[in-house]
């Protein structure tokens, strides 16, 4: 029998029960939440069991919504499943002021690259990570800079006006 979106759902749904939450599929893709303290126990779960076998971290990333209080920061890892090809996208959120995460470095070798970026462009702390350090910006940064913690242009300004460079209206 061939793996879909609802056999995944619902084996999800058998193991964790409401801590697995907010299922979705935009453009066919399953999408799903859990609690961060979970993350682990979910992904060795879809590592693991014999009929999921989501063997291999496509990407780790996060995203940064300032506005979401209390979960900022959003840590997303889309796994796939070789044997039938297809892929889930898992998301857990957490707050910016502690953004700790257990690393899954003992599951997915590639986790560790995709987790020293992840912490040096958001700064999520991956809790028993091998080697957390910067990898591409310097040592010596104190901020994150793909955080959205930053103030947006000033929308007054004539020097970056289309008139400008020469794209409709008048200087004059």
């Amino acid at each position: 029998m061939a793996l879909t979106n609802e056999i995944i759902q619902q084996q999800l749904t058998e193991k964790f029960g409401d801590q697995v939450y907010n299922f979705e599929s935009p453009f066919g893709l399953l999408t799903f939440q859990s609690p961060k303290e979970m993350n682990l126990k979910v992904l060795q779960f879809l590592y693991e069991n014999e009929n999921l076998q989501f063997t291999f971290l496509t990407d780790l990333c996060a995203v940064h919504y300032p506005d979401n209080k209390g979960q900022e920061l959003a840590v997303v890892y889309l796994l796939h499943n070789l044997r039938e090809n297809i892929r889930v996208r898992y998301k857990i959120f957490t707050d910016i002021q502690q953004p700790d995460i257990f690393t899954a470095t003992k599951l997915f070798e590639a986790a560790n690259w995709m987790e020293r970026e992840t912490y040096d462009f958001f700064g999520v702390n991956f809790i028993g990570h091998p080697n957390l350090k910067r990898v591409l910006n310097a040592d010596e940064m104190d901020y994150f800079p793909l955080r959205k913690e930053y103030p947006l242009e000033d929308q007054t300004r004539i020097d970056k006006d289309d008139a400008m460079f020469g794209r409709g209206g008048s200087i004059f």
